[in-house]
């Protein structure tokens, strides 16, 4: 009873935050806070995929790539209003995840690892191949352009509703099964868990969630959908993401999207003599170092913190 009152509790700070900031932060800020959010959302769905069944993906940007082009050829051709392009990017997406998951059934290990990445490869290349529909290497425009302050809230509730839906989803059965797989296929075959139906369940709804995120990405960048907006660089950004917040865990996803999405401001201000990728260089180190100090990302650190708050409990006498 007390971990969920300071679950609940936990929940109900980041919410009020959220809402403080939403009214207090300026147009710039409130455009870093939007890229922190649709991190979150896409780094809750490859956490489903890749912490909770233990199927590894670098290939997340192109179902970002997706759901960005979904919004922004909707918006350009049909005028679709643009909240309602994100269940339309969540839908296909989700059918995209489908079919991928489907063929990477044959795929363990490396080997998953390395199709995925010939899928972040391939699709952005795509549009540059449609050029005709897709607007090519120049990309393709929403109608109409939204601002930050209607981007935070839209994300962020976006956000809500992902964290909501993850959690319910992996509270579950369906939660249950995900996570024998990942601890292991005999033993989940043998309980009888139909692994293809769960690893292919858990690409959909992973890449369901990078559509929505890619969705929000596009919008952010001035409604823009372009290929060198969703390469390789993003997929591989997700990961780490996921890696800092903790494989295996939701509350851990805030800290790994405010990494990614805030990091890079941060590194642009560290001058480096000598080098011409300050910035990556910063970032790389960073990296480095929070992978040292937490293994297990910061929800393995929110764990043993938890652990040590219950043995105290346990050993105060005056505890009732």
């Amino acid at each position: 009873m007390r971990g969920l009152l300071i679950r609940l509790g936990v929940i109900a700070i980041v919410v009020a935050a959220v809402a403080f900031l939403g009214t207090h932060l300026s147009g710039y800020h409130q455009g870093l806070a939007v890229r922190v959010g649709i991190y979150y959302v896409a780094i809750i769905g490859l956490n489903i995929l890749v912490g909770y069944t233990g199927q590894i993906s670098i290939g997340h940007g192109a179902f970002m790539a997706i759901g960005g082009y979904t919004t922004a050829m909707m918006s350009f051709y049909h005028h679709t209003n643009l909240i309602a392009t994100l269940p339309l990017s969540f839908a296909l997406t989700f059918v995209c995840g489908v079919l991928v998951g489907i063929p990477a059934l044959r795929f363990r290990g490396v080997y998953l690892a390395l199709a995925t990445f010939a899928l972040a490869v391939s699709i952005p290349q795509l549009p540059l191949k449609w050029s005709k529909w897709t607007g090519g290497s120049n990309g393709i425009r929403t109608v109409t352009t939204p601002t930050n302050n209607w981007l935070f809230w839209v994300t962020w509730s976006c956000a809500a509703l992902a964290f909501a839906g993850a959690w319910l989803l992996l509270r579950g059965r369906t939660g249950r099964a995900f996570r024998s797989i990942r601890d292991s296929e005999i033993a989940a075959a043998s309980s009888g868990v139909s692994l293809p139906i769960y690893k292919t369940l858990a690409f959909g709804v992973s890449a369901a969630f990078a559509g929505v995120a890619g969705s929000l990405f596009v919008l952010v960048t001035n409604g823009f959908a372009q290929p060198n907006e969703f390469g390789v660089t993003l997929s591989l950004q997700l990961l780490i993401g996921a890696a800092v917040a903790g494989l295996g865990s939701l509350w851990g996803a805030l800290a790994g999207a405010l990494f990614i999405g805030l990091l890079p401001e941060v590194s642009t201000s560290v001058p480096l003599i000598g080098s011409g990728h300050g910035q990556d260089v910063v970032f790389g180190l960073i990296v480095i170092l929070i992978m040292l100090a937490l293994p297990n990302g910061f929800a393995g650190l929110l764990w043993k913190l938890d652990s040590r708050f219950k043995s105290a409990i346990k050993s105060d006498p005056t505890a009732s």
